[in-house]
């Protein structure tokens, strides 16, 4: 039986459909909050309610006592966290709310997983973390203490905790930095997303830092090609790791932290060129300056996950941008 919160959202849709066609028994977990359009996120549901091994609930993960209900009545042996307050800018309008989902909600699943002896605690944290850090592909060994947004910070505490409980509890924990993620049935308010439906309605798109900017775009397959690959392979205590140079990403206590992305950054007007050329349209483009809390360029170091598990991401962003907008304009009936 494996967990999925965030089984309604972009990447948790992806993964529970996945598992489910793998003949996994899959638990989805979400509140379905109005972030962006709920619809979207009805029309995951139905897709995975079609499944006859997919079992639902609809619950916020503040709520500890209705969340440790579902751990006692279905004892899950894995759990992977992707539920959370997602988006930099809106952590500039809303700060409470990344309080309450992603660390009170982060705690809460922690407890639970720790309670009933989860074989492995697998999470999303984010290229946010990565703040200041100006150096180039961001590594895990890398320093992350200098935050720009809320949200990053958030990002980076839930790979504190998750330490926390590596240690004092032997829950083995994974944590992976999200890069850029996109593709069909992606998030409404990402780039590709607002970008198609604006130029498909001759409608302008916000550029901002003059389109000086660089994204490691994700394809959605090999984020979720590369998350599978680690399930049952929880991270081992290392009995010798303080004799050796500190390893931010890993740790004496079963722990580790991944990069997950392209390793090919893509300059962002080429990617807006790249769907104009797909739509057969031109965009009307308003420039902007650089948005508090977001960073100019992007790029992983994903060598982790190759020399662990062989992490090979092969979907180009042509290909992806395309695959997005023939869903787009299925969904759409465009």
């Amino acid at each position: 039986m494996i967990l999925v919160t965030g089984a309604a959202g972009f990447i948790g849709f992806h993964l529970a459909r996945k598992l489910l066609d793998a003949g996994h028994a899959v638990i989805g977990y979400d509140s379905v909050n109005d972030y962006y359009d709920p619809s979207l996120k009805e029309a995951r549901l139905a897709v995975l309610h079609d499944y006859e091994n997919f079992t639902f609930f609809r619950n916020d993960l503040i709520d500890e006592q209705i969340l440790s209900k579902v751990f006692d009545d279905h004892n899950p042996r894995l759990v992977v966290h992707l539920a959370a307050q997602a988006g930099v800018r809106y952590s500039l309008i809303n700060p409470k709310v990344y309080m309450e989902s992603n660390l009170i909600g982060f705690f809460n699943i922690l407890e639970a997983c720790r309670h009933h002896d989860v074989e492995h605690f697998i999470y999303a944290s984010s290229s946010s973390v990565y703040g200041m850090n100006e150096k180039i592909p961001f590594s895990t060994q890398h320093n992350v203490d200098h935050p720009i947004s809320l949200y990053g910070a958030t990002k980076r505490s839930n790979e504190l905790m998750a330490h926390t409980y590596s240690h004092l509890y032997d829950l083995p924990t994974t944590g992976l930095r999200f890069f850029t993620v996109y593709g069909p049935w992606g998030r409404p308010d990402m780039a590709l997303f607002l970008f198609t439906k604006a130029i498909l309605k001759s409608e302008s798109i916000e550029v901002y830092n003059n389109g000086e900017m660089k994204r490691d775009f994700t394809y959605i397959d090999d984020i979720i090609n590369g998350l599978l690959s680690l399930l049952d392979s929880p991270p081992q205590s290392i009995n010798h790791w303080l004799r050796q140079v500190i390893d931010p990403s890993s740790s004496k206590a079963p722990f580790r932290l991944y990069n997950i992305g392209n390793n090919c950054p893509v300059n962002l007007m080429d990617f807006i060129n790249e769907i104009e050329k797909q739509l057969g349209k031109k965009a009307k483009i308003n420039y902007k300056p650089l948005q508090p809390g977001d960073v100019v360029a992007s790029h992983a170091d994903v060598s982790g996950l190759v020399k662990d598990f062989r992490y090979k991401p092969s979907i180009t962003v042509d290909e992806g941008i395309r695959e997005f907008i023939s869903w787009y304009k299925e969904y759409y009936n465009i």
